[in-house]
């Protein structure tokens, strides 16, 4: 047994599940799927997720059958552990194309998955693990399996999530026509290239470039601090405050001059933080603001976080009524929303609001927790207005971030900004950046 897995082993007796499937997947690739298999086993019976505990217990038994382990492989992934699937699914790929060796005293591994299946949701899996290089190498190796649609599609789409958009335009052009099932993906990938035109981004730094060319939104704002040591432009832990949320508004001031954009009222959501934040920008504005409706043409809808938002609510706002904007000040890019805001302040894994309960450095050098803030959402939408923001210079090592160098972005890409639905774009595409695991 493998130090890995025994760690994993270890953590999940002493009672902690979590931990034990951090270990697993985390080692994932080091760790044949018969050897972890018991141990899957185990946890996803803990968890209820009968179908992973059955494929669990067939890999055990039968590790030499492509069917076995694709069925694990796919289990995997629906239960949201795609890195356990991926060494499954290249097992079972090698034995599928193996050739078969049979005979008289010898039978080859019975196999009812077609290659083609199993090679398809090993690209899935990377995908869904963000291993876009590792999915455009698979699918480019394995070429003369594919079909146009899905197949040649999920390289196009790789191709665009590395930053291969050469590789991506290639490919792309050379598709045959899709069906109507997959029209809308055809689409979204015109789009995607159209903006890449606009946006041309320079390198894989880029971020604001890039995220303009795989979401359609911009963004306002880089963080100034661990740009050149991993950050490159990304908070994952944010305090945020009264002045960071006015400058937020200020630079969604900036974008709507630049592109020529006006809104005829701002609509606000119900939460306190999104209501506050819209009240805060009708009046900086000068423009009315009303409960947001959906499909009310000519609006500016405004959201604190839109993962906090009702799911009827964002599936509304996935079909943009005329002129409308969607902002969103604190965008989470390690679990992005169902929908992609057209401005948002900032990119972050995890934010603490300015009306939440903080840790904060207190008069004595020591951390102290702070309490929430409970005034009313029309009191919180005074403090941002009176706020007074300067630039935070951060540690020096960020690239300069002025204003017009944010209204030259937005003027240049106007053409194909507020086109389209807003997808979500689950991958933070080629611009790295450090997280917490």
């Amino acid at each position: 047994m493998t130090t890995e897995l025994a760690k994993a082993r270890d953590l999940l007796d002493s009672g902690d599940p979590q931990g034990a499937m951090r270990t697993l997947r985390h080692a994932a690739d080091s760790l044949a799927p018969a050897d972890c298999a018991p141990l899957v086993r185990r946890l996803a019976e803990g968890a209820g997720f009968e179908d992973l505990a059955e494929a669990s217990a067939a890999v055990a038994a039968h590790a030499d059958r492509p069917d076995v382990l694709y069925a694990y492989g796919y289990a995997c992934i629906e239960r949201g552990v795609s890195d356990l699937a991926v060494p499954a699914l290249r097992e079972a790929l090698r034995l599928a194309l193996a050739p078969r060796r049979g005979g008289l005293f010898r039978r080859a591994p019975e196999t009812r998955t077609a290659p083609q299946q199993i090679l398809l949701e090993l690209a899935v899996a990377l995908e869904d693990e963000q291993r876009h290089a590792a999915a455009v190498e698979l699918l480019t190796e394995h070429d003369g399996l594919l079909t146009d649609w899905p197949g040649r599609y999920l390289l196009v789409h790789n191709a665009l999530m590395d930053g291969r958009l050469d590789t991506a335009g290639r490919v792309f052009a050379g598709l045959g026509e899709p069906s109507e099932t997959w029209r809308p993906a055809a689409d979204r990938v015109r789009r995607t290239l159209r903006r890449s035109a606009d946006a041309t981004p320079a390198d894989r730094r880029d971020l604001r470039g890039w995220h303009y060319t795989l979401t359609g939104g911009l963004l306002a704002t880089l963080s100034p601090y661990g740009f050149a040591d991993g950050m490159t432009g990304r908070w994952a832990f944010y305090q945020d405050g009264f002045d960071a949320c006015r400058r937020g508004l200020d630079r969604l001031a900036v974008v709507l001059e630049a592109t020529g954009r006006r809104p005829a009222s701002v609509a606000l959501r119900p939460d306190r933080g999104s209501r506050a934040l819209g009240l805060a920008a009708a009046r900086l504005l000068g423009l009315p603001a009303a409960p947001y409706r959906p499909g009310t043409p000519d609006t500016l809808v405004v959201a604190y976080d839109l993962n906090a938002c009702e799911p009827e609510v964002l599936s509304a706002l996935r079909d943009r009524a005329d002129g409308e904007v969607l902002f969103e000040h604190a965008t989470c890019w390690t679990d992005t929303p169902a929908v992609s805001a057209d401005v948002c302040t900032l990119l972050v894994q995890h934010v603490v609001a300015p009306w939440e309960p903080s840790l904060r450095i207190g008069d004595s050098g020591e951390p102290e927790r702070t309490p929430a803030d409970d005034r009313t959402a029309e009191e919180l939408a005074e403090e941002i207005c009176a706020a007074e923001p300067e630039p935070d210079e951060g540690d020096g090592a960020t690239p300069a971030d002025p204003d017009e160098l944010l209204a030259a972005f937005a003027a240049r890409v106007r053409g194909s900004w507020l086109t389209g639905p807003r997808d979500r774009v689950r991958s933070a595409g080629p611009v790295p950046s450090s997280k917490f695991a």
